[in-house]
């Protein structure tokens, strides 16, 4: 008999998936690699890793706070989400101020301005007019970047690996969460 894909993640296959990423991530993270490799940049490779991945964060950040503009009644709803992005945000770039370098980031605690249903959010993605749509998206968003953040895993030095794996575990749990018919109850 030919196994076939569930239609819909199970919580323990999710949480199996985590798992798998994070002990990717301790192996990883065993590496002699310091993080201080160079390349024509001149820009050692954990810091560009990092801004990227704050970039990125920004990115969902605003997503975020679109979405919540354009549906209001969502707003509660993705507070608690939204929160664990900026945290997310800060936790990333908070390694590049212990270095005496500011981080290039997006504020976590900035909301976007207000916006129509279907406006595009500051990153360019527009929100969806419906709101069910508009937490598929958001859904997306945080999958795909889940997704990209653990494939980085194999080219990030030790720490940032290990950060990488956490947020990423925490991205495919909220993308789970905002497809989640228990996503609804509190």
């Amino acid at each position: 008999m030919p196994w076939t894909l569930p239609s819909r993640l199970s919580r323990r296959s999710l949480l199996a998936g985590a798992a798998g990423a994070a002990g990717a991530a301790l192996l990883t993270g065993c590496s002699d690699d310091d993080g201080s490799s160079d390349t024509g940049t001149g820009v050692p490779l954990e810091r560009r890793m990092r801004e990227k991945a704050v970039r990125d964060s920004g990115r969902l950040l605003e997503r975020y706070d679109a979405t919540a503009v354009a549906h209001p009644a969502l707003a509660e709803r993705l507070a608690p989400l939204r929160a664990a992005v900026a945290a997310h945000t800060g936790a990333l770039a908070s390694a590049d101020a212990a270095t005496g370098k500011p981080p290039r980031s997006a504020s976590p605690s900035s909301p976007a301005a207000s916006a129509p249903a279907g406006a595009p959010a500051v990153s360019g993605e527009p929100v969806p007019p419906k709101p069910e749509e508009a937490l598929t998206a958001l859904a997306d968003a945080e999958r795909s970047l889940a997704e990209a953040r653990t494939i980085a895993l194999a080219g990030a030095p030790g720490e940032l690996a290990r950060l990488l794996a956490s947020v990423a575990a925490c991205g495919a749990v909220h993308a789970y969460l905002l497809t989640s018919p228990q996503g609804d109850k509190p």
